[in-house]
C-alpha cells in the first residue's frame, strides 16, 4: 500500500484560491531571497574563485526558477487518483492444504398423504367415528 505524506482529505475540493496564492507568493519570495543572498555573497566574498561563478550563476538563473515554481499552482502538485488494484497483492494466496469440498445434495421427496382407510382411528367411512 502506498503511503503519502499528506493527510487524506475528506473531500476532493481543491485548496481555496487565496491559500494557493499565499503559498505561491511565499515560494517566490523565498527563492528571490536566496537570489539576493547569492548576489551579495558574489560581491562580498574575496578572493574571487570558482564559488564566485556559482553565486553569479545562481543570481542569474534563480529569477527564472522562482517564477516557474511560483506559477505551478496546486493543480500541478495535487495527488492523482490511485488505482486500488495496484495496492492488491500480485498473486492470490492459496490455502495451505487443498481440501475437497463435501458435496451438498438436498433431496426433496414427495409422499402421498395417507388415505382415509389407512389412517389410524378411522373406520374407513371418513366420519371419524370408531
Amino acid at each position: 500500500m502506498k503511503s503519502s505524506s499528506h493527510a487524506p482529505s475528506a473531500t476532493s475540493l481543491p485548496r481555496a484560491p487565496r491559500d494557493d496564492v499565499d503559498a505561491r507568493s511565499i515560494r517566490y519570495l523565498v527563492t528571490m531571497g536566496i537570489r539576493v543572498a547569492c548576489f551579495v555573497l558574489m560581491v562580498v566574498i574575496t578572493p574571487y574563485g570558482w564559488y564566485t561563478w556559482v553565486f553569479g550563476a545562481a543570481a542569474i538563473f534563480l529569477p527564472y526558477i522562482a517564477v516557474v515554481f511560483a506559477n505551478v499552482g496546486e493543480e500541478g502538485r495535487r495527488n492523482r487518483r490511485e488505482d486500488p488494484e495496484a495496492a492488491l497483492p500480485a498473486a492470490p494466496s492459496t490455502p495451505a492444504a487443498p481440501v475437497a469440498p463435501e458435496p451438498r445434495v438436498i433431496r426433496i421427496e414427495e409422499t402421498r398423504p395417507p388415505s382415509p382407510e389407512t389412517r389410524p382411528g378411522t373406520d374407513g367411512t371418513g366420519d371419524g367415528a370408531a
